[in-house]
């Protein structure tokens, strides 16, 4: 008996879930480019934070994703906490579209699943069979992950069809219903380990039938909103103090919703309205509390963002340790959106350039000034550029065997070199602060006329990095023509100094160890100069002459 339920229900949630997925990656590879420019477009103003949390949670159809895919961001330094604080309210309200979705079936009786959903499936299959352009594609999938959506709700709701005459079962619902700490519980852990809050409102719907009282279902539907915290909590853990953060706010946030209108649910379910609260609850009820709780949530608490923004960074409080620079700052679960795991690729290759920049910084102030802690601090950025390049090299792989459109497949392609040529200016630099510790171990020093005339050949490979970077993070044309003009004179100066080193050489003017580390110091730096030119030219090929 146990079996012949619980087995057609595991069944219809996992046809359930996939056909959620399903819908929402067509639905995403569709808008991706949309839903980028939209955050691109992220101002201070909360407002439109909310907005933006509500449309984006719609298409991915679950707030976990879109609180995960936030604390990635801040993560990354992409978006920060007020920002945040707007998309995270906005989710909540967002995630009630699935709900509507799986109650359709009772306000609009012509969405008969039964006939419904083997029709969108059938359409689905024959549109991606004749589909030659990849947009037909993405909507032949979201056409058959709503069939399969209501393959699965239909699957669920029959399953659990014969304990309605269950005594015992229905009486564990009207003790959840007279018990809100061990509601709200239930609907906390069912989510927490679903990891989705769509999906566990659509298991309540299919109980709903019959089964589950008002009071039992609001208490649920309020723990559902603190299990969907569960996802974001654990993508946080190892991430950057503002990240963990994001997180936390998304808790108190839920948490407070939830506490407000758990006492005041109580007060008018237990007090004023007994025999309403112990009546049975519809699907479009469940879709209607669940909406009106999450709107009311989000109006409540949006004059009290700021203060909830401060709580979130005093609870987030640690040991103040310093960052590794090496650790790659890019969640997984982004590539469930290529177009926004994009951008993040993008800002933490700009962040790998940064730390290029640094050790070529600290390399050519070794050069003049041989310290031993700088040159320690040099081998320590280049092993995080390593590590860096491994890991963000790994994730543009990942990213570039997801259905992409041809623009984002090369944008991840330029992403992959420009990774390659800041991992190469950073072995360079460890070339320099080899040097420069035999320097001060042989006692060696360069004539003022070498000192002088190096000194200029690293000034002018310093505009070429930071131009090259400039035009990375600014699609500069300026930017752009800078960095070819300043590597051209690098290139130059590269062979007049060798030409004059040879001569001093010749002419016994310098030791022979100490001319030989010039030598390759003017080949080291000319080969940086060549790298920043790489990744200017991946910015836009067309304007290299």
């Amino acid at each position: 008996m146990i079996a012949d339920i619980l087995l057609p229900f595991a069944g219809g949630l996992g046809m359930f879930i996939y056909g959620m997925q399903i819908m929402a990656q067509g639905l995403e590879n569709a808008a991706g480019s949309r839903m980028k420019s939209s955050l691109e477009m992220l101002t201070k103003n909360k407002f439109m934070g909310v907005l933006l949390g509500v449309v984006i949670t719609a298409v991915i159809q679950s707030s976990s994703a879109t609180t995960v895919m936030v604390v990635g961001f801040v993560n990354a330094g992409i978006m920060n906490l007020a920002q945040a604080m707007g998309v995270i309210m906005g989710a909540n309200v967002g995630t009630t579209v699935t709900g509507w979705m799986v109650s359709s079936v009772e306000w609009a009786r012509y969405l008969n699943p039964a006939m419904l959903a083997p029709a969108a499936i059938l359409a689905g299959v024959v549109l991606m069979l004749a589909a030659k352009r990849s947009t037909s594609r993405e909507v032949s999938k979201i056409v058959i992950g709503f069939g399969l959506l209501f393959v699965g709700i239909t699957a669920m709701s029959g399953a659990v069809a014969p304990l309605k005459e269950s005594e015992a079962f229905c009486n564990l619902f009207v003790l959840l219903g007279k018990s809100p700490l061990l509601g709200i519980a239930a609907g906390a852990i069912v989510t927490a380990i679903i990891q989705s809050s769509s999906a566990s409102v659509g298991i309540l719907q299919s109980l709903a039938a019959g089964l589950v009282p008002f009071s039992a279902a609001i208490y649920i539907i309020m723990g559902q909103n603190i299990g969907t915290c569960a996802t974001a909590l654990i993508s946080s853990v190892g991430a950057k103090k503002n990240a963990k953060t994001a997180a936390l706010m998304h808790l108190l946030f839920n948490l407070i919703g939830t506490g407000v209108f758990s006492l005041a649910s109580i007060l008018y379910l237990q007090l004023a309205q007994p025999l309403w609260a112990a009546g049975n609850i519809s699907q479009t009820q469940i879709s209607l509390i669940h909406t009106l709780f999450n709107l009311a949530t989000t109006l409540l608490l949006f004059p009290f963002s700021s203060q909830i923004i401060s709580l979130a960074q005093k609870l987030s409080r640690t040991d103040r340790q310093e960052q590794d620079e090496g650790r790659v700052l890019l969640d997984e679960r982004m590539l469930g959106t290529p177009a926004i795991a994009l951008d993040a690729v993008r800002a933490e290759v700009l962040r790998m350039g940064r730390i290029a920049k640094d050790a070529l910084q600290l390399s050519q102030q070794v050069l003049f000034h041989p310290e031993q802690a700088a040159i320690t601090a040099i081998r320590e950025k280049e092993s995080a550029l390593d590590r860096l390049a491994d890991g963000i090299s790994d994730y543009i792989l990942r990213l570039s065997g997801l259905p992409i459109t041809d623009g984002e497949r090369q944008q991840a392609a330029h992403a992959l070199q420009n990774v390659s040529d800041f991992e190469r200016i950073g072995d360079h630099c460890e070339n320099i602060s080899e040097f420069s510790e035999q320097m001060l171990s042989q006692r060696l020093h360069f004539s003022e006329s070498a000192c002088h005339q190096l000194d200029e050949l690293c000034r002018a490979c310093m505009e070429s990095c930071e131009n090259a970077l400039a035009s990375l993070e600014k699609a500069d044309p300026d930017s752009i023509r800078r960095t070819l003009a300043a590597e051209d004179r690098v290139d130059a100066l590269e062979l007049e100094l060798r030409s004059q080193h040879v001569r001093r050489m010749t002419e016994q003017k310098c030791s022979i160890q100490a001319g030989i580390l010039f030598l390759d110091v003017l080949t080291t730096m000319e080969r940086i100069s060549d790298h920043a030119r790489n990744i200017a030219e991946t910015v836009n090929p067309a304007r290299v002459s």
